[in-house]
C-alpha cells in the first residue's frame, strides 16, 4: 500500500512538470494577418504581388505558392468565385490573408480579388 501511495504521489508531482516542459517545446503559431489594397506590381517569376494600402503609402509584398487559394467576390455578396493568379492584374483591389514573414512580407494562404472596387 505504501509503494502505491508513493507512486501516486510521484505521478501527481511529475505530471504538471511534464506538461510545462512539452508546452515550451511546442512551436508558437504565427498569427494570421490581413492586408488589403491595390496591386502595384506583380511578378510571376517571384510569385509575388506588391500591394499598396488604399489611401496610404504602406506597401506589403504578398508571396504566393501552389497552396494559395485565389477567389473573387463582390462586396457583401455570398457568392465566391474561384479564380487563378492570371486573373489578378496591376491596379486590382485585393485582400491578402496569410502568415507574416520577414519585414513587410506576407505568405498568402488566400488572395481575394474584390470586384466591387473598379480599377482606377
Amino acid at each position: 500500500m505504501k509503494k502505491q501511495l508513493t507512486l501516486l504521489f510521484a505521478l501527481v508531482l511529475t505530471f504538471p512538470l511534464m506538461r510545462a516542459v512539452f508546452a515550451q517545446e511546442a512551436p508558437a503559431k504565427s498569427k494570421a494577418v490581413r492586408f488589403e489594397g491595390r496591386v502595384e506590381r506583380s511578378s510571376k517569376e517571384q510569385s509575388s504581388l506588391t500591394i499598396r494600402q488604399e489611401g496610404g503609402t504602406v506597401e506589403k509584398t504578398c508571396v504566393f505558392d501552389s497552396s494559395t487559394k485565389w477567389v473573387s467576390q463582390y462586396h457583401a455578396d455570398k457568392k465566391v468565385n474561384d479564380i487563378d493568379a492570371s486573373q489578378v492584374k496591376d491596379g486590382d483591389f485585393v485582400i491578402c490573408k496569410g502568415t507574416p514573414g520577414e519585414g513587410s512580407v506576407i505568405h498568402a494562404t488566400l488572395i481575394s480579388k474584390r470586384l466591387s472596387h473598379s480599377t482606377p
